[in-house]
């Protein structure tokens, strides 16, 4: 199989991380017989560095030419300090999903046993938690009107949902059901907020079609506390792009760290694949970022971008035996792990490379 991949590292650690995950599709490439071709590309303050804007036209173009997108994070503290900023890291990154028509974020929230003990919840509630989020990327208050009035004093956002948004979205997280416990958690705040209203009419109607999935709908906040109080409850989640962005951050506590969470955003074009976690300045260049979330990310990409379900899980299955094998980076570490086991980003890359 012959495919062009196109390497976004974007900022911070995202130029760490990428590294290794570009490394481990370059050891799947010569395993199993495939020809992956690679480009770079320019976003977030990378981007405004060189160019002046979050998002080239170049990087745009190269985006929608490639057959998968290996992204790495965008921001920089300059910006957070600086709400006044025209000019953002993240203004390329919400630009990319609605020009390429990323409108599913997949989310897969799997607990490896070997890291019971790097979450704050307790083992006996986390064993065995195994859920798919699908956060709805193009819509919302994100993307809604937003500006300020009365001199500066009053700012609003708007949170604006069509039909088709949810339609699409929720047939998505339907088709994922039936592959999986046939569980499907719709999440909303429909008793207060007109928009989840639409969304909680829209999920309903398209449950008709799925009768051998069972519907639950819940609100935002119930999710929250139960996510935490009994993760094993869920299976498949879908929900709406602000509800997803905070609840899959939650959620990260089940897998340990952000730093082992994977993500898919997918549409009907070109799927960028990527890790949740942020840019972390804090910690860049000091060569002690997880890359594990970007390995997975790579996994994702095979899985649903090709079609390589093989090759997807001998990259799973090399993270596992390197965590079996009492690995760690320090974001998983405890106090029971030995120093010598604790391993920096490329350390701990080719710990997992020589596992594939």
């Amino acid at each position: 199989m012959k495919k062009n991949i196109l390497i976004v590292p974007g900022d911070g650690i995202g130029q760490e991380v990428t590294a290794v995950g570009k490394k481990v599709l370059d050891k799947i490439a010569a395993k199993y017989g495939h020809e992956f071709v690679y480009d770079e590309a320019l976003i977030g303050h990378a981007a405004i560095e060189a160019t002046g804007n979050p998002l080239p036209d170049e990087s745009l173009e190269k985006m929608k030419k490639s057959d998968a997108v290996l992204f790495g994070a965008v921001g920089h503290p300059k910006y957070d300090n600086d709400p006044s900023a025209k000019v953002r890291p993240e203004q390329g990154l919400l630009k990319m999903r609605k020009e390429l028509g990323l409108y599913a974020n997949l989310r897969p929230i799997k607990l490896f046993d070997e890291l019971l003990s790097a979450s704050s919840i307790k083992p006996e509630i986390l064993k065995g938690a195994d859920i798919l989020f699908f956060r709805e990327l193009t819509g919302d208050i994100y993307f809604g009107e937003k500006g300020r009035k009365d001199n500066g004093d009053t700012a609003y956002d708007i949170a604006q949902y069509s039909r088709y948004e949810v339609e699409r979205i929720a047939r998505k997280a339907f088709e994922a059901a039936r592959t999986r416990g046939k569980k499907l958690c719709s999440v909303d705040k429909a008793n207060v907020i007109e928009t989840s209203r639409l969304w909680r009419e829209v999920v309903q109607q398209v449950a008709k079609e799925y009768p051998d999935v069972q519907v639950e709908h819940q609100f935002v906040d119930a999710t929250a506390m139960l996510l935490i109080k009994d993760p094993k409850r869920f299976d498949v989640v879908v929900t709406a792009n602000l509800f997803g962005d905070i609840l899959t951050d939650e959620a990260s506590q089940i897998a340990g760290s952000m730093g082992m969470l994977a993500s898919a955003s997918i549409g009907d074009g070109t799927g960028v694949y990527e890790p949740i976690h942020g840019s972390a300045h804090d910690i860049t260049g000091k060569g002690i970022a997880n890359p594990m979330a970007s390995v997975l990310s790579a996994a994702l990409l095979l899985d649903i971008s090709f079609g390589l379900k093989k090759e997807s899980e001998d990259v799973i299955n090399a993270v596992d035996q390197v965590l079996k094998a009492g690995f760690r980076t320090g974001d998983i570490a405890d106090s029971t792990t030995p120093k010598e086991k604790i391993l920096g980003t490329d350390a701990i890359g080719l710990e997992i490379l020589s596992r594939i």
